[in-house]
């Protein structure tokens, strides 16, 4: 029996708590045989992993999980098997991670007028190279005890309804395909229902994403609302699109587990010849 293939997850080199090298070895323990790192907006943990999965048996999928907006929302794209020295992507997340960065800045700035915490707690949350985003302060909350843990300072204090929330440059999907396409890769949209029917994408706006060069949808994911994803079940299958099961796994950062959802290995196997920017490893 195969054993089961988690495409999304994240270490210490975004927002994970995790090494690449301690993620690997938990994907291991877990009874994984494939897991894809998809830190946001980077592919520095690549080597790390890859490194790490030799003489494991555990195939890596190479990916990144890169920030989008469209319409005043946020949107997640995973790309899988880029060129990770492709120039025009590595610009366009670089400017990514350094909008984070002084986004990141500027919610702390607002933070410590009414909060005991600065800068420097927030800097001893992250490691060296880290993109340091909103889960590094919601961290530096917990630690000053200021939030119970990551998820209540999200849902209170860094909730975007907050006085505190500061967005951050993202290009549109729609470029960010284009790039993803541009380098070799395998786009697919992460978590497309956590919004509920009422806020789910339009139909022409995911004729739009398909047009570009779309490949799947990411609809088994906890935060995902059931009808929201069922219907986008359906529009899956009439335009074609592959359907992804991830667990988004961030070690003790959220409560998700590694393999609580899973690819079919059919799927893994059409995103594999898909990508031609990079390939999986197997260890």
């Amino acid at each position: 029996m195969p054993r089961p293939i988690d495409l999304h997850t994240h270490s210490s080199v975004s927002d994970g708590t995790e090494r690449p090298t301690e993620l690997i070895r938990s994907a291991v323990a877990s009874g994984l045989g494939t897991v894809a790192i998809t830190d946001h907006d980077t592919t520095e943990g690549w080597a790390e992993a890859l490194e790490a999965a030799e003489g494991t048996g555990l195939a890596v999928v190479p990916g990144m999980e890169f920030s989008t907006r469209w319409e005043g929302k946020s949107i997640h794209m995973l790309a899988y098997l880029v060129d990770p020295e492709n120039l025009e992507l590595r610009e366009e997340t670089l400017r990514i991670r350094e909008s984070r960065l002084t986004r990141a800045e500027t919610i702390v700035q607002k933070l410590a007028a009414d909060f005991d915490i600065s800068w420097q707690d927030v800097l001893a949350q992250t490691s060296d190279g880290a993109t340091i985003g909103r889960p590094h302060i919601a961290d530096a909350l917990v630690a000053r005890g200021i939030a119970t843990d990551r998820s209540q300072a999200f849902h209170d204090i860094l909730h975007p309804s907050s006085g505190y929330y500061v967005p951050h440059y993202a290009p549109d999907p729609l470029k960010a395909i284009e790039l993803i396409r541009g380098a070799g890769g395998v786009p697919v949209l992460a978590h497309p229902a956590t919004r509920g029917v009422d806020h789910l994408i339009s139909r022409t706006n995911l004729d739009h994403l398909v047009a570009a060069g779309l490949f799947g949808l990411e609809l088994k994911h906890r935060e995902n609302d059931p009808a929201a994803a069922a219907i986008l079940a359906e529009q899956a299958k009439e335009l074609g699109l592959v359907i992804t099961g991830s667990s988004d796994y961030h070690g003790t950062g959220k409560p998700n587990r590694l393999g609580e959802n899973t690819t079919e290995p059919e799927v893994l196997e059409k995103i594999l010849s898909e990508g031609t920017g990079s390939s999986a490893y197997s260890g």
